[in-house]
């Protein structure tokens, strides 16, 4: 365990020291979704939503890249070093699979999320839209991507297993890919949804990693537990400058890519239940918002006045902080009763 602190105290004081200068270049790029040449495009389509950020505008985006990158770059480098120096190494899974998947959907996510950023930032480019990437296109490309991944978890992990508490184990044999591909798919835009507030997304990111990574230490998979501390360790150093009032927002270079690799963190463990739990925030969030989706499209009204749940919170005058640390409270609840379920599955296995 010492081990891996230490590497939590490495990736964060690395994110550290890059985030200053990082920040300084994505101003230098004008990266930044809510630039003031496209809000009068933004004020007509979602008045709710601009009146209550306004004073968001001009902030970058593009956080979640930076975290991509030097966790991309360390995790491999890392593992050959533990390698090298003869340092005990476990891992449940066949380990280059186990980091070839964990890798893939960093980073395809993060390069889908990149793509729909710089289409909502640089509206000079030819067809780019204020609103990204159309949805369709963006389901389809998610849906690609989530099946690869629900592939490799069957076929070179062998992972096909749903626990139901108090009921008992299921095999779902190839099941599983299409189970995966939902769960997938459902994490990166929770987390997407989610990511409206400072400090909301990433805070509520922090404690379920943290949960995340007990339960992978506890079972001693050291891929997956040094995968976790590098990127837990980028977490909380972008969190220092993403809280109230922001310095920088992850954007969905970030929120697709934390979303999607959480959710393939909790099919990895077989923790599926619990990672329900832990991530209760995201699957709130992303509740409130499929509702009001549904009831627009086949009711042709609204449930709430604004959605997701913390924009309706915000809307009825709750402080953007107070919506904040109320959800980090929750969430650490969700943690700790989620890990509870980890213990009760890991005993009954």
């Amino acid at each position: 365990m010492s081990l891996l602190l230490g590497v939590l105290l490495f990736s964060w004081l690395t994110h550290s020291i890059l985030y200053i200068p990082f920040i300084r270049l994505l101003y230098i790029w004008r990266f930044q979704r809510l630039a003031q040449k496209t809000l009068d495009v933004f004020e007509k389509r979602t008045p709710i939503f601009d009146k209550l950020h306004k004073g968001k505008v001009g902030t970058p985006v593009g956080g979640g890249l930076l975290i991509i990158l030097l966790t991309t770059i360390l995790f491999p480098i890392l593992m050959l070093l533990l390698q090298y120096f003869w340092v005990p190494i476990t891992a449940v899974y066949a380990m280059g699979s186990e980091i070839k998947i964990l890798l893939f959907t960093f980073v395809s996510f993060g390069l889908l999320g990149l793509v729909d950023d710089m289409k909502k930032t640089f509206v000079w480019l030819k067809g780019s839209d204020f609103f990204g990437l159309r949805l369709r296109h963006k389901l389809i490309l998610e849906i690609v991507l989530a099946s690869v991944i629900g592939y490799w978890l069957v076929n070179e992990l062998k992972i096909d297993i749903f626990y139901v508490p108090l009921v008992g184990v299921f095999h779902l044999g190839w099941w599983f890919v299409p189970f995966a591909v939902f769960v997938i798919i459902a994490f990166a835009n929770a987390f997407n949804i989610t990511d409206g507030l400072d400090g909301l997304a990433s805070g509520v990111l922090m404690i379920a990693l943290g949960a995340f990574w007990i339960i992978s230490a506890s079972i001693l998979d050291t891929p997956l537990s040094v995968f976790i501390a590098l990127w837990l360790g980028g977490v909380i150093a972008f969190l220092y400058f993403n809280v109230y009032p922001a310095r920088i927002f992850l954007g969905d270079v970030g929120a697709l890519s934390f979303g999607a690799t959480i959710a393939v963190v909790g099919l990895i463990l077989g923790k599926a239940p619990a990672l329900l739990v832990i991530g209760g925030v995201f699957v709130l969030e992303v509740l409130s918002s499929l509702v009001q989706l549904l009831s627009k499209k086949f009711f042709h009204r609204k449930v709430f006045p604004v959605a997701p749940f913390h924009l309706w919170l915000q809307y009825h005058g709750w402080p953007e902080p107070k919506i904040v640390m109320r959800f980090w409270i929750i969430s650490i609840v969700l943690a700790i009763f989620g890990l509870w379920i980890a213990l009760l599955m890991q005993q009954s296995l």
